[in-house]
């Protein structure tokens, strides 16, 4: 390591990337402590801290090594080990035979978030889109999970979700897109135009009206949403671009 590369360890954005670190770990403690919901609270400071490192990398222009190294291992942190652990606890209560405990499924999303990230930093077509599901998002979804359980116990949806095997099989789902070759949109802004950015608008507008009338509800709904806009892109250019 150069003495440039020392100094920079500490930039601005690296220091956002570190907050990251600090959501996720503390995001992991609470779940072991079944504080789920708590748990669930730190991963959503922990993806906004992910979007603020990369946007104040690009408005001030820091970009390092170190810092792209840096934010993929705190990913690993908040979006693939904590994430695996608020559905470790979710699956261990919901288990049926108390000497099987699949609550040992729910690191499946920590080895395929850590694959995907390390696709990530090799893949040199992600520079516009993502090629699979981001592990923001993704983590985002289960830890909506948590929140659903603690705050509307007694939905059909919720009610519906709170099955070992539905859970587990949405957990073999995500894993897949996490490392498919799937096209997904990126919600960086190269500019406001609305030219340019139809789909990040239009998705910004649908994921603000489902908040408001959904509230809570409406998070893994979004992330459902931003997966099917993603096929339907995918479709339309393999379909209709020629």
């Amino acid at each position: 390591m150069t003495e440039t590369e020392k100094i920079n360890l500490f930039t601005i954005p690296n220091i956002i990337t570190c907050l990251n670190v600090v959501c996720g770990s503390l995001s992991i403690v609470f779940a072991f402590q079944g504080e789920l919901h708590i748990a669930a609270y730190f991963i959503f400071g922990g993806a906004i801290f992910d979007f603020f490192d990369g946007f104040f990398a690009r408005l001030l222009k820091s970009y390092s090594a170190i810092g792209k190294e840096l934010d993929s291992l705190a990913d690993v942190i908040t979006f693939g080990v904590a994430p695996s652990a608020i559905v470790y606890i979710i699956l261990r209560d919901l288990s049926e035979c108390p000497c099987l405990n699949i609550g040992y499924f729910a690191f499946i999303i920590a080895v395929f978030s850590a694959l995907r990230l390390a696709k990530f930093n090799v893949d040199t077509r992600q520079s516009d889109s993502f090629i699979g599901l981001p592990t923001p998002a993704n983590a985002i979804f289960f830890a909506s999970i948590a929140l659903l359980i603690k705050y509307f116990p007694e939905n059909s949806i919720v009610l519906f979700i709170q099955n070992a095997y539905v859970i587990a099989t949405l957990v073999v789902i995500f894993s897949y897109l996490l490392i498919s070759e799937i096209s997904i949109f990126s919600l960086k802004f190269k500019s406001f135009s609305i030219k340019n950015n139809e789909i990040r608008y239009t998705f910004i507008a649908i994921s603000l009206i489902l908040l408001i009338l959904l509230q809570l509800i409406a998070i893994p709904i979004i992330i459902l949403v931003y997966i099917l806009i993603s096929l339907i892109i995918n479709l339309k250019i393999k379909y209709f671009s020629k």
